[in-house]
């Protein structure tokens, strides 16, 4: 199925309408239950128990604090840009909204007597307009920061605008390799490319999912996607124990909720996209589709309203991925964080999409035979993580006891500016100039220079 599709475009207004609106409130309620899915698993994780009192299992936990932001106290700063202030959220939310118009939840159903499908549209480029709708959901983080008064929330917006577009580039060069396997940007074009193109393994016929075939460019996408939710190990646009809660430091109330659906409702974005343009989005996995066929009776599982069901369920395993990275690992710093965005997903991804250029056109031109292709790319794929993992070099060891050395072009005034300013490398200042520092950076007292 593809955009230029009959079924395109010929829904009526009133199937339309039901879809936005059914489109809504999925993901208001998915949003709650993803709430109360990462306390309850997080819970278990900390041998806790998580919300267990109000509602069914916790359930009425999520909603209740949900309903209480509602109706919290929303004030505004004094001295705050009153305009962008109230705007910023709103450029957020609605970015987190739309970019699931153009995601396919299921095939073909009878919805009220009409054919249509569980996807609102679909544009050829449709990927490429979730990514654009995505990144004007940054300006409603920059402009946060930036129309508040704090200083707290301005460097939240700051390393917001770093570590987005940053992984942004690493997101966007890990799906080139899948428009070029399946030809096309539209979603569900790519869905069903995944399972007009079949593989043998071990005498058995499965799917082709690009999470396989591509798995470099999924495993890149997976954390790229992570780093551009803000979420841990990558959560340092609002780490609380160094920017009190970053860019969204004096939001309250309704205007604080925008920001809290949104980061959920974009966690379900990037999995959603993941699931469609890696995991054959919303068909049955394998090992049960190549048995699903009309002669046996069992179509049915992979048709009609059970897309959505396999759909979600791959959605869910991201959401648990998420879940267990922030149970698991501790946070990066900034300088791990970028290093590993432009120093080696970037390079990796550029290496990977040549690679995958040069085996289409090999197999285009009748280089390759049977399996030699699949094996030509593991060959690739092993040199580049072996060239990965090899140390850089000697590290530098420090002596013993190293004296810090004088200042050479004046003295470093960490005041010139009017506000205190940290020494660049090289700076030295005035009190530490001739004192002694020891092999972990510790000042050793000239009392203790003998004895060091």
């Amino acid at each position: 199925m593809t955009p230029d599709s009959p079924v395109f475009g010929t829904d009526p207004w009133w199937i339309i309408l039901i879809k936005v609106v059914a489109m809504f409130v999925f993901l208001l309620v998915y949003t709650i239950f993803n709430v109360w899915f990462e306390r309850r698993v997080v819970g278990k994780m900390q041998q806790r128990k998580g919300p267990i009192m109000n509602g069914p299992l916790g359930l009425a936990q999520a909603l209740a604090d949900g309903t209480k932001l509602l109706f919290k106290e929303d004030f505004r700063p004094q001295g705050a840009d009153k305009v962008i202030f109230s705007l910023a959220p709103i450029l957020t939310g609605t970015a987190a909204f739309t970019a699931w118009s153009v995601i396919p939840l299921g095939g073909e159903v009878n919805l009220f007597g009409v054919t249509t499908r569980l996807q609102l549209t679909d544009l050829p480029m449709g990927v490429l307009f979730i990514l654009s709708v995505s990144a004007v959901g940054i300006y409603g983080i920059v402009l946060a920061g930036w129309s508040s008064t704090s200083e707290y929330s301005l460097v939240g917006a700051i390393r917001s605008t770093a570590q987005m577009i940053s992984y942004e580039i690493a997101m966007g060069l890990s799906l080139v390799a899948v428009f070029m396997y399946a030809g096309t940007m539209s979603t569900s074009g790519i869905v069903g490319a995944q399972m007009e193109q079949w593989g043998i393994l071990a005498g058995l016929r499965f799917p082709s999912w690009y999470a396989i075939l591509l798995f470099p460019s999924f495993v890149i996408y997976v954390i790229a996607m992570v780093a551009e939710t803000n979420r841990a190990p990558f959560d340092l646009v609002e780490c609380e124990q160094e920017l009190v809660s970053g860019y969204i430091t004096d939001y309250s109330g309704f205007r604080y909720a925008i920001y809290f659906l949104a980061e959920y409702i974009n966690m379900a974005t990037v999995s959603a996209v993941a699931t469609t343009l890696f995991l054959g989005g919303y068909h049955a996995p394998w090992p049960i589709t190549p048995w699903l066929t009309e002669a046996n009776g069992w179509a049915w599982i992979d048709s009609g309203w059970m897309g959505p069901v396999w759909f979600l369920l791959k959605v869910q395993c991201f959401i648990f991925l998420y879940v267990w990275l922030r149970g698991t690992l501790p946070r990066l710093r900034y300088d791990q964080f970028m290093h590993l965005g432009w120093k080696v997903l970037i390079p990796f991804n550029l290496v990977w999409i040549v690679a995958v250029a040069a085996s289409r056109v090999g197999a285009t031109a009748g280089w390759f035979s049977g399996n030699v292709i699949y094996i030509a790319l593991g060959v690739v794929v092993i040199v580049l993580v072996i060239l990965l993992l090899m140390p850089g070099g000697k590290k530098e060891v420090r002596s013993e006891v190293s004296r810090v050395p004088a200042i050479k072009d004046g003295v470093f005034d960490p005041y010139a500016e009017g506000y205190p300013t940290p020494p660049m490398p090289g700076q030295i200042l005035p009190e530490f100039a001739d004192v002694l520092v020891g092999p972990d950076g510790e000042v050793i007292a000239p009392d203790d220079e003998k004895e060091a």
